[in-house]
């Protein structure tokens, strides 16, 4: 074992150890050497307090305004209240029971607080903060620390403040960065002028001036490109090498005869992709291809389009939906776009069509035994399902595509046990109408074939979107309710969507699995849960009774959602396609696949609780018609918070791909090489995505350039090492799975 690979135990003690270990997951002294400040201040600048997010664990660099000691009413003991600034905003810190604080904590003083913000009254607040002060009568050992240097401020705990983080960081620099090794190589570093990775280490620890801190930051930017891009390129390298039948398309066949149905033109974009998609499918090695494309630009048509091309090759294909809704939806308008060609073998069906089979969780045994016969003796050419196909006893007689919709609902897990039910690897073909931001780094770091669908087909009208916010302006909630009455008057439908079903009864465990995998309603992640002011998301069985009573008294409103028998809904789902429902009230169940071009209004009740993909995806139900499309975003989120921020970026464009720009923005890369996919678990620690495209470009021809010459890294024994670091055994094996 390495320096770097000992436990913090030696270095900081057991109780330091843990609390490192269980709240940041620092285990080594080489993961506390890897903890890099996440910003830095200059002594006498303040931070700014505008910008602090509830719920957040933060350090800010403040002066002190006011101190109040406040005595309880009724009852023994007092209330320290001190209001710290940064000259523009104010923070107030409490303490209980610390009246003795007031001493040391003087107005004029300057300090580190940390802590974790929370809201009292509407006012943010650190409660109980840890504190070290700054200011000019501190002690000389303190003034002499901070003096003359960048203060850096690390990711950090209630446990354990970013200064204590400092002094743990500097005792591991002391003893142990001449243990550090070098993962990247010689040519490599003078090429592109990288200091050397301790020196990198020293100077972002300990940096003097920002032009430390840069070249610091430059060089470990590098180091992750770098080691990501060869572990990609070693996996691009396996998956050339694995075989796979050749899908030739064949003339005259079923997507002949499809295409001679079509009553329209594809769009030049789906020509092109669907000439992409037909190479990949011909060649003898697994086609990994990504669809994105924004909402109603047709990518369904290419992917059945696909599909009946592996079809008339002799192999099956099958469409994995994310929820049973939407897997219906898949099944009726792709046999209604076939017409007799999904009849195969049947009766009145044509002498070149195939089967459309249906597949899901909770289907009756009889129609849930045919399909799984079909598919087993190759009767259903294509079958389009849930969860459900992921069953062992699920099996084809020649599978040959995986058609992913919504790629991120999936775990790798889940697709992987998919490809495995066929004799040779299956192409895979994943769609999605915007990434998440786990997709978009995955797209940027080179390691998905992408396809882009960024035309619309005609006649399709534009969505706009607007914010109302609730509680600063009661009136426009009205006028909501009013503007639907407008629709249904003028021969139209509309949705209501709510982040919650309501009236939830306890589950058994596999029952309360089920329901999370056929629903999958997410909330947004930045929905302010903790916050001692948030009302409990609004529900749709509650919104539903409330708008039959009240505002839209007298329309035909229906409730749907993911707890319905899988007959309501489709019932359901059938009446309001057929016109017979005026309002549907929903959760997301409907947020992709759903088209039913009557609809002209969603409105989306407590909006900032839902993420900026999911909102996109929301409004792309409506506006499918020859009418424009009107999408309204309630919230009761005040005016300049993140949460209105991210909604005005979705009412303010329309490109999916600049909204999934924005979403990776706020949330990070996720864990582009595990299965997180939110920021709070990002592998990239000074690497961005967006910000260093052209590092990334470039760290990927370097690594290509190396794996090819040396694709067992022998004569690299330190990036060896540091790629093994990288991948740990979960990884490496969801790196394995693609």
């Amino acid at each position: 074992m390495g320096a770097l690979d000992e436990p913090l135990t030696k270095l900081v003690g057991d109780r330091t150890a843990k609390v490192l270990a269980d709240s940041l997951k620092l285990r080594t002294v080489g993961d506390l050497l890897h903890h890099y400040p996440r910003r830095y201040v200059e002594r006498g600048q303040l931070t700014s307090l505008d910008e602090l997010e509830v719920d957040e664990h933060v350090t800010v660099l403040a002066r002190i305004e006011k101190v109040t000691l406040i005595p309880f009413r009724g009852r023994k003991g007092d209330r320290l209240e001190v209001i710290v600034t940064d000259g523009r905003s104010r923070l107030t810190l409490v303490f209980f029971n610390q009246g003795w604080r007031q001493k040391e904590l003087r107005p004029g003083a300057q300090g580190l607080f940390a802590g974790k913000v929370g809201l009292f009254n509407r006012t943010r607040q650190l409660a109980s903060p840890d504190y070290q002060l700054l200011d000019e009568d501190a002690d000389s050992g303190t003034a002499e620390a901070f003096a003359g240097r960048l203060i850096p401020v690390y990711p950090a705990s209630a446990q354990l403040p970013s200064w204590r983080l400092e002094k743990a960081v500097a005792v591991a620099l002391d003893k142990h960065l001449a243990d550090v090794g070098e993962p990247l190589p010689a040519e490599l570093r003078a090429a592109h002028d990288l200091i050397p990775l301790a020196e990198a280490l020293e100077l972002v620890h300990r940096p003097r001036t920002q032009a430390d801190r840069e070249r610091a930051q430059s060089r470990l930017r590098w180091d992750e490109a770098f080691v990501l891009q060869v572990a990609l390129a070693q996996r691009r390298a396996a998956d050339s090498a694995l075989p796979a039948t050749a899908r030739h398309r064949r003339p005259g066949g079923l997507l002949d005869a499809f295409d001679a149905r079509l009553p329209f033109t594809l769009t030049e974009g789906q020509q092109s992709v669907c000439a992409e998609i037909f190479a990949d499918l011909a060649s003898e090695h697994p086609m990994h291809r990504l669809l994105q494309g924004e909402v109603g630009s047709g990518k369904t048509l290419v992917a059945l389009r696909a599909m009946l091309a592996v079809v008339d090759a002799g192999g099956q294909a099958v469409l994995l939906a994310p929820t049973e809704v939407l897997a219906q939806q898949h099944h009726r308008s792709i046999v209604e776009m076939m017409g007799d060609l999904a009849e195969g073998g049947m009766l009145g069906g044509s002498d070149l069509g195939t089967r459309v089979a249906l597949l899901t969780g909770s289907m009756g045994v009889p129609a849930r035994r045919q399909a799984m016969l079909d598919m087993a003796c190759g009767d259903a050419g294509i079958t389009i399902g849930t969860h459900a196909l992921i069953e062992d006893k699920v099996q084809f007689q020649d599978l040959g595509l995986v058609v992913v919709d919504e790629q991120h609902r999936f775990g790798v897990e889940q697709r992987d046990a998919l490809r495995a039910k066929g004799d040779t690897p299956p192409h895979l073909l994943v769609m999605t109408a915007t990434p998440i931001p786990r997709t978009v780094a995955m797209t940027v770091f080179g390691d998905l074939e992408t396809s882009v669908l960024d035309q619309l087909p005609a006649g399709r009208s534009p969505i706009a979107t607007h914010v109302v916010p609730s509680l600063e302006k009661p009136a426009f909630l009205a006028r909501t309710w009013e503007r639907l009455r407008e629709e249904v008057g003028k021969g139209h439908q509309a949705y209501v969507v709510c982040p919650r079903i309501g009236d939830e009864p306890e589950q058994p465990p596999k029952k309360r699995r089920r329901a999370a995998e056929e629903d999958l309603e997410d909330v947004g992640e930045d929905a302010g849960a903790g916050s001692d002011e948030r009302r409990p998301p609004l529900s749709v069985v509650d919104t539903a009774g409330m708008l039959a009573k009240g505002p839209l008294a007298g329309l035909r409103l229906e409730i749907l959602h993911g707890r319905l028998a899988p007959e309501a809904k489709d019932d359901v789902m059938t009446r309001f396609a057929a016109g017979a429902v005026d309002i549907l009230v929903a959760t997301t169940v409907i947020e992709v696949g759903v088209n039913v071009p009557n609809s002209t209004v969603m409105v989306i009740m407590d909006a900032d609780r839902f993420g900026v993909s999911q909102l996109h995806q929301l409004r792309g139900r409506v506006g499918r018609g020859s009418a424009a499309g009107l999408c309204l975003l309630v919230s009761e989120m005040p005016g300049g918070s993140a949460a209105r921020g991210r909604l005005d970026a979705v009412a303010g464009t329309l490109d999916g791909f600049e909204l999934s720009r924005i979403d990776l923005e706020q949330r990070r890369e996720g864990d582009v090489l595990g299965q997180a996919q939110s920021g709070v678990k990002s592998s990239l620690k000074v690497l961005s995505v967006l910000d260093d495209e052209e590092v990334i470009a470039t760290a990927r021809e370097e690594a290509a350039r190396l794996v090819a010459a040396d694709p067992a890294l022998a004569a690299h024994p330190e990036l060896r090492t540091a790629l093994e670091s990288l991948l740990d055994e979960d990884r490496a094996d969801y790196l394995e799975k693609g």
